[in-house]
């Protein structure tokens, strides 16, 4: 990251509290550059962590309806938007890869610990408790959240002919046990999910 250190310069005379947070809005700009193993859906390039958060922020909008009774949706679309900063150091692990998963938490808390330290205390504390929340799905907020995060790569692969499952070979059983926790923050949500599961299964989408 490049950014002017002349003493005369706007970011050198900026107040603390406010050079912090355009520091850390600058830094975050690196989770364009974190592909995912899903491709975009008209299949010419794999999507990049920034992509999906926005895609879930928008989703959180539009089926918001289908979310517990008193979901707070202001709370999951800051849930949406943190959840994969730390991305930004630990890279995207691919949620059928067993070797990656391994030390997927470990990657992860050390990246958190680094990029919300970044900000001043206040929100570095705010942004670091809403993903904790999500990552931990301790709440039925974060329950909701972290199924829009699951429907997502399902309407990608499905829409797109197989993608990513039939790419890595995933099996229908390898889908629904990834996919099932969908039902405890989107009981509706994860009984559609199921049935594109089940349809991609028997047209050959998915491998049995």
């Amino acid at each position: 990251m490049t950014i002017p250190d002349s003493s005369t310069s706007p970011v050198a005379r900026a107040a603390p509290r406010l050079a912090a947070q355009i520091h850390f809005i600058l830094e975050i700009d690196k989770l364009k550059s974190v592909l995912r193993r899903t491709s975009i859906l008209e299949g010419s390039r794999r999507e990049n962590s920034a992509e999906h958060s926005w895609h879930l922020a928008m989703m959180a909008l539009l089926l918001a309806e289908y979310g517990p009774p008193d979901l707070d949706l202001t709370r999951v679309l800051k849930m949406v938007l943190v959840h994969d900063l730390v991305e930004i150091d630990a890279g995207d692990t691919f949620c059928y890869d067993e070797t990656g998963r391994a030390d997927q938490n470990e990657r992860e808390r050390r990246a958190a610990d680094r990029l919300f330290a970044l900000l001043p205390p206040d929100l570095g504390v705010e942004l670091r408790t809403l993903w904790e929340e999500f990552d931990s799905r301790a709440t039925p907020d974060a329950r909701f959240a972290a199924a829009l995060d699951r429907l997502q790569p399902v309407l990608l692969n499905y829409t797109s002919g197989g993608g990513t499952w039939r790419e890595h070979r995933v099996t229908r059983d390898q889908v629904v046990e990834r996919n099932q926790p969908m039902g405890d923050g989107a009981p509706e949500l994860w009984e559609y999910a199921r049935s594109l599961i089940e349809d991609a299964a028997a047209r050959g989408l998915i491998e049995r």
